[in-house]
């Protein structure tokens, strides 16, 4: 089976809104080429004596995605087109052109999980299950992950921001709202830390499925947790469905959903509710701040991880 190639020319600031714009349309698996130099830390996790001497990092990136060679793509095409149009609004993302190819025949869904390690944050061991490990009993919790083609496998820094604030501020039977939950990490970290229980929301129909695999991979029983279809901003429907008297809701989206989000979220919280957000890139931490505040929320903390902001608020009273 051969494969079309498409590849996006764009700034390495938008490369990961670009990869999520891909997503949100259905894209499964994207591949990302750039010249920013690798961290200490990315070092030491690469099996290479001698690195490649990389070129200057001229800021340029380009994003790489795979279609079946055998159908059109035209309608795709055009709606990826008006996405990149519509992210200028919001980040730069340079040139915005899309070069056609064609590949070899190659597993593009699955090669991805050679990267997939298992990590920790906190006292919680984050594994992908086709990874065995030896020593779980070092660690306070262990979660198994398969994101499968929805996002989340726990490592971005914006979720890694979100967990660490559910350690700090998720108590024993607390019930939990998870919006734009992805594969369901954040659903999963919660109930590892004693939520009553998880409802989580997404738009994306494939990250039901994945949600509910991977809570019965962790042996969570199916009434801990219930997972809609639909857009909590502006569904009614749904809004009654999720329902009120949440304990804490956690939204890792991007910051132009988390401001028009943020209004729809106090009707669902109890008073003095917390409400997590991230997926706010730095520059747009005043606006997404601004918004919260005119929601009817108290910021209690902003925190950062790279280019990356999280933002814990507290529903007044």
């Amino acid at each position: 089976m051969k494969w079309k190639k498409y590849t996006i020319k764009t700034t390495t600031q938008a490369e990961d809104f670009v990869s999520s714009m891909l997503a949100d349309l259905g894209v499964e698996g994207v591949q990302i080429e750039d010249n920013i130099p690798l961290s200490p830390e990315d070092k030491e996790k690469l099996y290479i004596d001698i690195l490649p001497e990389l070129p200057p990092d001229e800021g340029v990136a380009y994003v790489s995605f795979f279609l079946d060679a055998e159908e059109g793509h035209e309608e795709l095409l055009g709606q990826v087109r008006e996405e990149l149009e519509g992210l200028r609004a919001c980040v730069e993302i340079g040139e915005g052109s899309i070069r056609q190819g064609v590949t070899e025949d190659k597993d593009w869904i699955n090669n991805w999980k050679q990267y997939f390690k298992p990590f920790v944050i906190e006292d919680i061991l984050i594994k992908p299950t086709w990874e065995e490990v030896s020593d779980r009993q070092d660690f306070g919790h262990v979660i198994e992950i398969d994101p499968g083609t929805s996002f989340g496998t726990g490592k971005h820094e914006t979720t890694q921001l979100c967990i660490r604030q559910l350690c700090k501020y998720l108590r024993p039977g607390d019930k939990v709202l998870d919006v734009g939950c992805g594969s369901g990490i954040l659903s999963l970290v919660s109930l590892e830390l004693g939520a009553g229980h998880v409802s989580g929301t997404d738009i994306d129909p494939i990250c039901m499925e994945a949600a509910r695999e991977n809570l019965g991979m962790n042996q969570f029983p199916n009434e801990k947790a219930v997972f809609y279809q639909g857009n909590l901003i502006d569904d009614a429907k749904l809004q009654k469905e999720v329902g009120a008297g949440y304990d804490i809701a956690v939204a890792n989206i991007l910051a132009d959903v988390i401001i028009p989000l943020s209004p729809a979220i106090p009707k669902h919280l109890k008073e003095g509710g917390i409400y997590i957000s991230s997926g706010i890139i730095d520059f747009k931490e005043e606006a997404v701040t601004d918004a919260i505040q005119s929601a009817g929320f108290e910021i209690l903390e902003i925190n950062h991880q790279g280019e990356w902001v999280g933002i814990t608020a507290r529903k007044k009273g």
